[in-house]
């Protein structure tokens, strides 16, 4: 690996930008695990599978991912994710049509403390 690195400068840069956006995906990870709610964990997780964000819209999740996986990705419980994704369904933040689509109005979850509250407060104060 060490002659690669000093024999191919393309391989070396395109291998030290994928540990460094790697090592900062960790960071993340980390902050979120230590500072979020299991709620904000999971939203944060099916924005990230869904690619939220990158080109403006959010892409249906086609991989078959169980609640037990996503319970074990954000440290949880399988309960927990079948709790939460029932709320974020009821809200309109997520569908299921065969495959799981993510709606970039999750981000709600992520912003706000109470999403269905802060869109209620919004509409009635104007």
């Amino acid at each position: 690996m060490m002659a690669a690195i000093h024999d191919e400068p393309k391989f070396s840069e395109l291998f030290m930008a994928y540990l460094l956006t790697r090592n900062s995906r960790v960071e993340e990870d980390l902050i979120d695990q230590l500072f979020n709610s299991s709620e904000k964990r999971l939203a944060r997780l099916l924005l990230l599978l869904a690619h939220c964000g990158k080109e403006g819209v959010a892409q249906p999740i086609l991989l078959d991912i169980s609640q037990e996986t996503l319970a074990e990705m954000i440290g949880t419980t399988r309960s927990r994710v079948s709790f939460f994704m029932n709320k974020f369904r009821k809200l309109g933040f997520i569908e299921y049509n065969g495959k799981l689509e993510i709606h970039n109005s999750l981000l709600n979850v992520i912003l706000f403390d109470k999403p269905e509250i802060k869109t209620s407060d919004a509409s009635t104060s104007t």
